[in-house]
């Protein structure tokens, strides 16, 4: 099983990859960055990502946050005195005009607080692709 960097390696190897990274959605750190990231800053990045990954793990109405269905009392997506849970959403996109940001969340990696950022460029890149790609990847990640 591949760890972060071959799993980074392998997501900048499909057509537009611009940049990768696996970050923690909790605390907006980068744990790999593969690539020039946008605005080339791979920490700023990170915690812009992350700080759009834990708005769609935390809102209850893009799904349950816990296997049960039940979604926890607390907004932040966490019981008091537990760890995060990983959300229901498998993946997000953005879009503008010429690239896409592809975040697919990473489940059973640290609590699944982890996804990995991958940035692609709208002319070379095909989205379908880089969605299955990107969930397989993530799939196989081990720490």
């Amino acid at each position: 099983m591949p760890g972060i960097d071959e799993c980074l390696l392998e997501a900048m190897r499909l057509p537009g990859a611009r940049s990768a990274a696996v970050v923690d959605w909790v605390s907006g750190l980068a744990l790999g960055v593969a690539g020039d990231p946008p605005g080339s800053d791979p920490e700023a990045t990170a915690c812009e990502t992350a700080e759009l990954a834990r708005m769609v793990a935390e809102y209850r109405s893009l799904g349950p946050l816990s296997a049960a269905g039940a979604a926890p009392a607390d907004p932040s997506g966490q019981d008091a005195g537990t760890a995060p849970v990983a959300p229901a959403v498998e993946d997000v996109i953005a879009t503008n005009h010429d690239s896409y940001h592809l975040l697919r969340f990473v489940t059973g990696a640290l609590d699944g607080t982890l996804f990995v950022h991958l940035w692609l460029a709208r002319d070379e890149g095909n989205l379908a692709l880089a969605r299955i790609r990107l969930a397989e990847i993530a799939g196989r990640l081990v720490l």
